[in-house]
């Protein structure tokens, strides 16, 4: 077979996703380099992601279980799989954009018949693999309506193209998004480096870029790494783009050698072929010219002058049906010389006869004619048995591939089930210590059960003694006593006996105490404060409209008549006595004692009712926390203030100054019992005696 040179492929898929890839490259001829444009890395935090998948083992009666997964690369496929409690379930349809997404799903242990698999047909005659094809095939597989109300969860990379996501939410569909991984964008090698300037140089190669970002990332480096030179000769540079999106993109970066070869890395590898076809080596071909050559020059050479131009159309012929045959050019052969004929006298030739002459021409034909066969035949086997062999190094090289895909599948199960293995070790390991942990604290807590019972009864009474001692509260302590006496009702034994009936005495204790109604007290006090605002000051009381008015007079003649006075005095005594009558009704006189409540303005009013309601406030909180000077004090202190400032003809403020009143009356001289029995108890029992 003819041996083989092809151009270097640079392959920017991430690292370590090209293994079938540049299997099918190097059978096919190709150098490939790795230059990497995308990372794949884990996302920062994956709590989401493992919610979501989570709720995939829920019964497939549970209501809000999902419908549908779907996953957009082999990448999603590999980190969601690899945070999986458990198998895939079986009932559970799951979605994918092409044949490399079908393949990771396999190595998962997640195929066709077993699982519901749902991708783009690769069988049509013009096959796509993206997302519009992927939702023709969901709505093909549920029907036009038939993810409407259902949940169906979409497990792609940080990011990403919307569509397939709104096209589902057009439906009917109630989809929720979870980021399996992110991308990020590498730094290449110096040495990486290196080898693109050399190709940039003049080497034949090709790009090969798989994603739209990666042709972004592509052009980003360039324009950091490469000289203005070396940018123009890499946009003229062959590149090859498995979907038109990819190639409206880098047409869009400025290259302009762009082939679209569809999904699949057996397509990527014809696309390739096609750009860079085979160059046969020169000898080999020779050696074929030269063996057409010796059996066309095969026929005898004692032929007469005449049968040379036969001989030299029948070579012509077999020469131009070779060449016709052959795809490379023909080198430079220098064709044999026709042979020597021998001199024969006109009077010989003329004796032999014209019959001799047919027959002669008749074997030359025949012989040119079994020639040129026996070329042709020869020149077939040879194609066909050059064809068979390359059918067998294809073959050879399929099944080489299968087997390097089969033991990287092995080898990737193993390492996947030696790290399952190892988890669930840890996890085993960790379960274990803590069993251990439990099963030391139960042990601790059972021996010492008497220890921390009666340790609690003395925190709960040290409680109660402090909040009876500042507070006075003794319902509280009563409660606190009759919790601890529960508690210890639960524990046997001599010396807990002896603390249960110290709590019994301190119980009768609190009982027989007589109680103050602090909250009817409060109350009142709060109901003074609230009617403070309403209260007049001693300036502020209310005066009556003034009329004049007068006594109606009498009659003045029977007056003149019984007094013997002129009449017209009588009249004169009546009409004085009127206008003073009503001069004096238009004058009120009222008396106030003190003399610094007429002088207090409206904003000092404000300032004066403030003050007392603060002083109230404070009786108020004197009278809860039971400090019976302070309390005293401050309502003395506000019943002179009203007193002194308010008006004391008004009911309201009689009525506040009575509730003072009755709040100071009241008696809280009242002895507080102590808890120091029970508390004795409890430290004889902690001591041991």
């Amino acid at each position: 077979m003819a041996s083989e040179r092809r151009a270097t492929v640079v392959v920017t898929r991430p690292a370590g996703q090209s293994s079938a890839l540049l299997a099918l490259l190097a059978s096919a001829g190709f150098d490939a380099l790795e230059f990497p444009l995308i990372d794949i890395a884990p996302v920062a935090d994956d709590a989401p992601l493992r919610a979501a998948l989570d709720e995939l083992f829920l019964p497939p009666e549970a209501p809000g279980r999902y419908a549908l997964v779907v996953f957009v690369s082999p990448n999603a496929i590999d980190h969601a799989f690899s945070r999986l409690a458990a198998p895939w379930p079986v009932d559970l349809p799951v979605a994918v954009v092409g044949p490399g997404s079908v393949a990771a799903l396999a190595r998962q242990g997640v195929h066709a018949p077993s699982h519901r698999v749902i991708s783009p047909s690769a069988q049509a005659l013009d096959p796509r693999f993206d997302s519009e094809a992927l939702f023709t095939a969901i709505e093909a597989h549920f029907g036009t309506n038939g993810l409407e109300g259902k949940r169906v969860l979409i497990v792609r990379g940080d990011g990403g193209r919307e569509w397939l996501a709104e096209r589902l939410a057009q439906a009917g569909a109630r989809v929720e998004k979870a980021a399996a991984y992110r991308r990020v964008l590498p730094e290449p090698s110096m040495q990486e480096w290196e080898r693109i300037h050399e190709l940039l140089a003049g080497e034949p190669h090709a790009w090969l870029l798989t994603s739209s970002e990666g042709v972004r990332n592509l052009d980003e480096l360039a324009h950091e790494h490469l000289t203005a030179d070396e940018i123009v000769l890499l946009k003229r540079a062959p590149l090859v783009c498995p979907h038109p999106r990819i190639a409206e993109a880098a047409r869009g970066a400025g290259f302009d050698r762009i082939t679209v070869s569809g999904a699949g890395d057996e397509r990527i590898a014809h696309a390739l072929e096609a750009l860079f076809p085979l160059q046969r080596d020169p000898e080999a071909h020779a050696h074929a010219s030269a063996s057409a050559s010796i059996n066309s020059s095969s026929a005898p050479t004692d032929a007469n002058p005449a049968t040379a131009p036969a001989q030299q159309t029948a070579q012509s012929r077999m020469t131009d049906s070779n060449d016709s045959k052959k795809a490379s050019p023909q080198p430079n052969v220098t064709p044999p010389l026709p042979p020597n004929t021998p001199f024969t006298p006109y009077e010989q030739q003329k004796k032999n006869g014209g019959a001799g002459i047919v027959v002669l021409w008749f074997v030359v034909v025949i012989l040119a004619v079994a020639a040129g066969a026996g070329a042709f035949v020869l020149n077939r086997k040879f194609e066909r048995t050059d064809a068979q062999l390359s059918q067998r190094l294809a073959q050879s090289d399929e099944q080489n591939a299968d087997l390097r895909a089969k033991a990287d599948q092995a080898a990737s199960a193993t390492t996947a089930l030696n790290t399952q293995i190892i988890q669930l070790q840890g996890k085993l390991a960790d379960a274990e210590a803590h069993s251990q942990a439990l099963q030391q604290q139960y042990q601790d807590l059972a021996s010492n059960r008497d220890d921390w019972t009666v340790a609690e009864v003395e925190q709960i009474l040290s409680s109660a003694s402090q909040q009876l001692q500042l507070t006075g509260n003794v319902q509280l302590a009563l409660f606190a006593l009759q919790s601890a006496d529960t508690r210890l009702a639960a524990t046997t034994g001599p010396q807990v006996v002896a603390i249960r009936k110290a709590i019994a005495q301190d119980i009768d204790k609190l009982k027989a105490t007589p109680t103050t109604d602090l909250t009817g007290l409060a109350i009142k006090l709060d109901t003074a404060i609230d009617q403070i605002d309403q209260l007049p000051l001693s300036g502020e009381a209310p005066i009556a409209r003034a009329r004049a008015q007068a006594a109606e007079p009498a009659n003045s003649a029977s007056i003149a008549a019984a007094t013997g006075e002129p009449r017209w005095k009588v009249l004169w005594h009546q009409i004085t006595n009127g206008i003073g009558q009503q001069l004096s009704s238009l004058v009120s006189v009222r008396r106030i004692d003190n003399a610094d409540a007429m002088l207090t303005s409206p904003d000092q009013g404000y300032f004066v009712r403030e003050n007392v309601k603060l002083r109230l406030l404070s009786a108020r909180l004197s009278l809860l926390s039971r400090s019976e000077p302070t309390l005293k004090s401050d309502l003395r202190a506000a019943d002179a203030a009203l007193g002194r400032y308010f008006d004391a003809s008004s009911k309201k403020v009689q009525a506040v100054r009575e509730l003072v009143k009755q709040v100071d009356q009241a008696s809280l001289a009242v002895a507080v019992p102590n808890l120091n029995a029970s508390l004795a108890a409890v430290h004889q029992f902690k001591r041991g005696g």
